[in-house]
């Protein structure tokens, strides 16, 4: 079978109706897509794109171009029948990186999929719920115009680079786990918030992490004492003149802040099982205490399975305009894979945003 090309990609596109507007995979996505034109053989590729629910309309918006390059470097990555992650693909790079999968996704030959990914925990490996990933199917054609999502129930993504040496993490409470169930569920917990904060390092930003996880070692160096950790809430410039602002947020799982601690990119908790209501509650006490920092981002970070409890808990009254997000562990492995890269002159905030999912 012949080696696909940036030539393919873009005859696929071509060939769609370019009278027709055409939708995210994401049902929570409103914005729309439309292709200007295709330059063939190789792109670029020009479209527009518009939000109807914010008053937006194609007309008042600038043309965007997804580039040769872009199409490429997809090219190089596409194997037949085998899932691939976009934002793995392109990391930071690129911000018509997602209209281009919504666009392959509606030509007959590139599915919608949700790959089972491996998730070692101690001792016990399970396949878990994936993340989003495109997959080229080029002897099973599906409709043109519609997104086709194939069932890859009996595949499983194991990449050895998400081998994080779990096993290295120490936990300060694991003689009060009950069974090996939970202790196994305290590790996992553990073991994204150390990727959490190898993200925020990577990124140039420090952590905040709950007091109570202060003396969990990671090879064996206690969270509290890596050089990217706030040694103490209080002392960020962020919060000052809101005295009970950092005792309402001191166990919260992860806070980032700036390198001079003057800005907070992200709250973010934490849920491996159950807790998602008390997790929002904390974050929600966090604002309610430092009420000029309200426009901070409020992510729950769970297993890719919970999306549904977190959409569902984070949607009730109380927790109205927090806009929270959800952040799947599988986005999470996915972000720290990338920051390893030493990706340099991105925005941070922007970059952490391509991985954050809306609730509302």
């Amino acid at each position: 079978m012949e080696k696909v090309t940036a030539s393919n990609l873009a005859m696929a596109i071509n060939s769609l109706d370019k009278n027709v507007i055409y939708d995210y995979p994401n049902p929570k996505t409103k914005t729309k897509i439309k292709i200007l034109h295709v330059k063939i053989p190789e792109g670029p590729i020009s479209i527009k794109r518009c939000d109807p629910n914010k008053g937006e309309s194609f007309d008042t918006q600038k043309e965007e171009t997804i580039s040769s390059q872009m199409l490429w470097r997809l090219a190089n990555a596409i194997k037949p029948n085998y899932p691939i992650n976009i934002d793995r693909v392109f990391g930071a790079s690129y911000n018509t990186r997602s209209a281009l999968e919504a666009l392959l996704l509606h030509t007959e030959k590139y599915y919608l999929c949700y790959p089972g990914r491996l998730e070692r925990t101690g001792e016990i490996t399970e396949v878990k719920n994936g993340h989003k990933h495109i997959i080229y199917s080029p002897d099973d054609p599906h409709p043109k115009g519609q997104i086709g999502i194939k069932e890859v129930n009996n595949m499983v993504i194991s990449d050895i680079e998400r081998e994080f040496l779990i096993d290295s993490l120490l936990l300060n409470h694991q003689e009060n786990a009950k069974n090996k169930a939970e202790l196994n569920i305290q590790r996992r917990h553990a073991h994204i918030q150390v990727l959490l904060i190898k993200c925020a390092e990577a990124m140039g930003l420090k952590s905040w992490v709950a007091k109570n996880d202060h003396s969990i070692e990671y090879n064996g160096q206690k969270l509290i004492e890596l050089d990217s950790v706030i040694k103490d809430l209080s002392n960020a410039s962020a919060l000052r003149g809101y005295d009970r602002a950092a005792p309402s947020g001191e166990l919260i799982d992860i806070i980032w802040f700036d390198e001079e601690g003057k800005k907070i990119p992200a709250i973010i908790e934490i849920e491996h099982s159950t807790g998602i209501t008390s997790g929002l509650t904390r974050m929600k006490g966090f604002q309610e205490e430092a009420p000029e920092l309200a426009h901070m981002t409020y992510i729950i970070v769970a297993p890719d399975e919970m999306r549904s409890q977190v959409m569902q808990k984070a949607s009730k009254p109380q927790f109205e305009g927090m806009n929270v997000k959800f952040l799947p562990y599988s986005a999470v492995e996915d972000l720290y894979l990338l920051c390893q890269r030493k990706l340099k002159g991105i925005d941070n905030i922007k970059f952490l945003h391509t991985f954050l999912e809306d609730v509302n």
